[in-house]
């Protein structure tokens, strides 16, 4: 199993404090949180995940760190867990977006277009909303749309009517037939895995509602740092890190309160400091190692007063 993507600048911009408050949003296989708890003398770390079978690998590998507690949840409800558990106010919170490498190798989970599996593809098992859900309620027309927004699809109309017209004549009943669907409508063979990794990926985002998970999540995070406090972001998705980068230019900037008028009435202080201009990349040998960090961004701010 990898490594987790940017480990080592993800835990250096955190700035783990021996004391310190921290919570991984994401804790997968716990590969980050464990860099985080080894740092630890006296602080505390909370590690959520949606994903049950995350929950319990996570719990099995930071079971030496006592100072460690494992959680299952979204991290879209951040709120809510911090203050069940009386953390108040943290110093340092990292959301690792997307989906992990053990969901995507297991072709069980829906997740991987190279092995037939079922029309899944949920991060939380106990969600009843699966990629097969989806694809029963949406129109051709609101396919195309997701497919287009979420993954950048070049051929999203083409492709949206090919899974539609199989889906009407019932041939459309796990990942292998998603897969030749979309293959069958792309004009070009020499494009069609690239387009086939898109659709996968769009349709995963929208039955986990991924980009609103991440956006909610972000806001619950500014809401529960201490000042000096930082946020760490790694996204694979150009949605996801649109989302970042926007999220953390408002929070930087003052923001004006306007009377109805359009006079202003108050300003607001900005909220965050940025301390990544340019988004953190993986280096050449991390993307040899593995090679699906090729599209990893990290984004770090930090809590002003």
């Amino acid at each position: 199993m990898h490594e987790p993507v940017l480990a080592g600048p993800a835990v250096a911009w955190l700035d783990v404090r021996a004391e310190g408050c921290y919570v991984d949003c994401t804790a997968g296989a716990g590969g980050h949180a464990e860099r985080i708890a080894a740092g630890l003398r006296g602080g505390r770390l909370l590690a959520i995940d949606r994903d049950p079978v995350a929950v319990a690998a996570a719990r099995k590998r930071l079971e030496p760190y006592r100072q460690v507690e494992v959680i299952h949840g979204n991290y879209a409800d951040l709120s809510a867990m911090i203050r069940d558990r009386g953390m108040d106010q943290v110093d340092g919170i990292l959301i690792d977006a997307g989906v992990s490498s053990m969901q995507i190798d297991t072709a069980e989970r829906g997740f991987s277009f190279q092995e037939a599996g079922p029309l899944d593809m949920r991060m939380d098992t106990t969600s009843e909303y699966t990629a097969a859900a989806l694809f029963a309620s949406e129109t051709r027309e609101a396919l195309a749309r997701l497919l287009r927004d979420y993954g950048d699809v070049k051929f999203p109309g083409r492709i949206a009517r090919t899974i539609a017209d199989r889906r009407a004549a019932g041939h459309l009943n796990n990942t292998r037939d998603l897969a030749e669907s979309v293959r069958e409508a792309v004009p070009r063979k020499a494009m069609a895995d690239d387009e086939v990794r898109r659709v996968f990926q769009a349709v995963r985002i929208a039955v986990n509602d991924e980009l609103g998970a991440l956006e909610r999540g972000i806001g619950a995070a500014l809401e529960a740092l201490r000042e000096g406090g930082r946020l760490v972001v790694i996204s694979f998705h150009s949605g996801e890190d649109r989302i970042v980068k926007r999220l953390f230019q408002e929070q930087s900037r003052p923001r004006r309160v306007l009377h109805a008028d359009g006079r202003v009435k108050e300003i607001h202080p900005p909220a965050l400091r940025l301390l990544t201009k340019k988004p953190v990349v993986p280096d050449e040998a991390e993307v040899r190692a593995n090679p699906r960090a090729h599209s990893a961004r990290l984004r770090a701010a930090e809590r002003l007063g």
